[in-house]
Parts: structure tokens; C-alpha cells; sequence
């Protein structure tokens, strides 16, 4: 039996699908450079949680370098899902820590602050997570792309969840707060 030359119709379809997924998800996209800069933002908000860890002192030493390392591990448990659906959809994420810190949008963490100063700015961070991970998985819907939304809906509740638990350590009156 010869085969034919001529692609089959499935393999038209398939090489049709591909060939739109990829026009649209080039380097420039709004989806590809939202999960690009959302990686960058997990890779620093996970440096600055170890480091809090590392650096946190005082009276609620324990309790903050507990927390600390538990918000880095569940931040670090999100890098992997975007920068694979970033695969996944169009080009390479950000791999190298100086691509990294020049895509991110939130700031490393200041070094000599005071364990007050580093919750807040924990909170500053994620709460630009937040809100970029809202606007993203709108723009990827409006490019109709279910699993980034999928994606982004899921992970925004790490985040948070941080924010919540960091906001309430920044209540003022209860007479055990950071200030």
C-alpha cells in the first residue's frame, strides 16, 4: 500500500491550531509577557521571603521565621506552573536571575530593615502581585486563553492569602504588634 504525500486533514487542522497558538503567543503578546514578568515577580518574591527568614530577629523570631519560609516554598510551588505555561503557549520564560529582577515588578528586599519595615514591604510586593495577576488573567481572557486564566485565578490565591495574613500582622492595638 503507497502512501500518499499529501498531509492528511487531521494533520492540516493540527498544523493549523499550532500555527495560530503560536502566532498569538509571540514574545509581544500581552499573555506571554503578563506570565513572563508574573515568573520574574515569583522568583523575587521568593528571594525576599528567604530572606526575611533569614534576617527576621526579635521577640517573634520563631513564629516570623516559620512563616517566612512557609510563604517562600508556596510562592516558590507557583514558578514552575507559570514558567511552564509560558512554555507551554509561546517562548522561553525568564531563566536568568538578571532577566529575572529586569521583568519583575516588584522590588527585591531592602537589606538592614526592620522586621516592621520588611513585612510591609512583603506586603507592598504582593500586593502589586495581586493586582497584576487580576488584570492578567482579564487580558487572557480576552484572548480567550481558558488555561492562563485557569492558571493565574488559581495562584492569585497564594498570594492572597499572604497578603491577608501580612496586613493582619501590620494591625496596630492589639499590644503584641512588629512597629
Amino acid at each position: 500500500m503507497a502512501h500518499s504525500k499529501k498531509p492528511s486533514e487531521s494533520h492540516r487542522v493540527l498544523a493549523k491550531a499550532t500555527e495560530e497558538l503560536s502566532r498569538e503567543n509571540t514574545p509581544d503578546s500581552p499573555v506571554v509577557q503578563d506570565l513572563r514578568r508574573e515568573t520574574a515577580n515569583a522568583f523575587v518574591l521568593y528571594a525576599n521571603y528567604k530572606h526575611y527568614h533569614w534576617q527576621v530577629y526579635g521577640p517573634h523570631f520563631r513564629e516570623l521565621h516559620k512563616l517566612f519560609d512557609k510563604f517562600a516554598a508556596e510562592v516558590l510551588e507557583t514558578l514552575d506552573p507559570l514558567a511552564e505555561r509560558v512554555r507551554m503557549i509561546g517562548p522561553n520564560p525568564p531563566a536568568h536571575p538578571l532577566e529575572m529582577a529586569d521583568l519583575a515588578s516588584v522590588a527585591p528586599a531592602a537589606p538592614g530593615s526592620t522586621v516592621h519595615d520588611m513585612i510591609e514591604e512583603a506586603d507592598r510586593n504582593v500586593l502589586v502581585v495581586i493586582r497584576e495577576m487580576r488584570r492578567a488573567a482579564r487580558t487572557a481572557d480576552e484572548h480567550e486563553d481558558p488555561g492562563t486564566v485557569d492558571l493565574f485565578s488559581k495562584l492569585v490565591q497564594v498570594h492572597e492569602k499572604h497578603e491577608w495574613w501580612l496586613r493582619d500582622m501590620l494591625k496596630p492595638g492589639d499590644g503584641l504588634s512588629i512597629s
